[in-house]
């Protein structure tokens, strides 16, 4: 008799992340499909069962076992001091590929520069937890109390002295009319799981497997292919200027001095390097887009 496998259950981060980590599943090769309101997803897996929840809340749900992977930023593990085992660190948001980082911000015209002036000032924050620690590490008495939402107009409105709130670039921090005083820290999706899911063999596979195919659906976004057509006599001036990921594969053109040259190349170098390629005797260049680089 056959072994009937346990379904993985899998837990997708709602609100800002929810969109950008489908469109992430669906380049690695699963379709999810949300289907309204409900909390559970469909997935063209038969093995994975999947469920919709707050990334704040993940790591919380993880540990418990009620999920036995999802992903969630490192400033929610950290928040809710949850043990789980980190599978993988997947640099994504809703907008681009870099960590976001948790700020503490003040008003453009407040007297704060450092840490220490915050004595005894009242700090409004989502990641309360962790903004506790971390001034009590540094031996600094401050009050911090939880922000709803709209973190940035409760200093703005004089409802506390500072705030702790995350972002990525720092444009909103300063559209509010605030100044950054230091970064407390910097975050990144990962790929968490439940001890016990870990330790049966057939999840942790399943879970390896969602996290080698999601790290390369992201490494993809940062590299294209590139395929030409390169004359004997140019081929290695062509190939020294490669910035390629290995050695380019060289061809030879059926019954002619030529070769078809093919390689991957990060895609920030491309609007430079087809014209030095044209100029060193580079023809017919194509750039094509990657679904995944492993």
């Amino acid at each position: 008799m056959n072994k009937v496998k346990q379904k993985l259950k899998l837990g997708i981060p709602k609100g800002s992340l929810q969109d950008a980590t489908i469109a992430l599943f669906k380049r690695s090769g699963w379709k999810i499909d949300i289907n309204g309101r409900s909390y559970f997803p469909e997935i063209n897996d038969d093995t994975i069962e999947c469920a919709i929840c707050r990334a704040q809340e993940m790591s919380r749900y993880v540990e418990s076992g009620t999920m036995d992977a999802g992903l969630t930023g490192k400033d929610w593990i950290s928040e809710n001091e949850s043990d789980v085992q980190v599978v993988e660190d997947l640099v994504y948001s809703k907008v681009s590929q870099r960590p976001a980082r948790w700020v503490l911000a003040v008003p453009y015209d407040s007297p704060v520069e450092r840490l220490e002036d915050l004595a005894g000032k009242k700090i409004a924050t989502e990641l309360v937890n962790f903004t506790k620690r971390y001034f009590q590490d540094r031996g600094i008495d401050v009050k911090v109390e939880f922000s709803w939402g709209a973190t940035e107009a409760k200093v703005v409105s004089g409802l506390a002295d500072a705030i702790v709130e995350v972002t990525e670039t720092g444009s909103t921090i300063k559209a509010h009319g605030l100044k950054i005083v230091k970064e407390l820290l910097q975050t990144n999706t990962q790929l968490i799981a439940n001890h016990v899911a870990w330790a049966d063999f057939e999840k942790q596979e399943k879970i390896k497997q969602i996290a080698l195919l999601l790290k390369g659906a992201l490494q993809a976004e940062k590299m294209v292919g590139l395929k030409m057509n390169v004359p004997k006599e140019k081929l290695e001036e062509v190939v020294e200027i490669l910035p390629s990921l290995n050695a380019p594969t060289v061809s030879p053109l059926y019954q002619l001095d030529w070769f078809a040259v093919e390689t991957v190349v990060a895609s920030s170098v491309m609007r430079d390097l087809i014209p030095e390629l044209l100029k060193t005797g580079a023809e017919g260049i194509i750039e094509y887009p990657l679904n995944k680089v492993i």
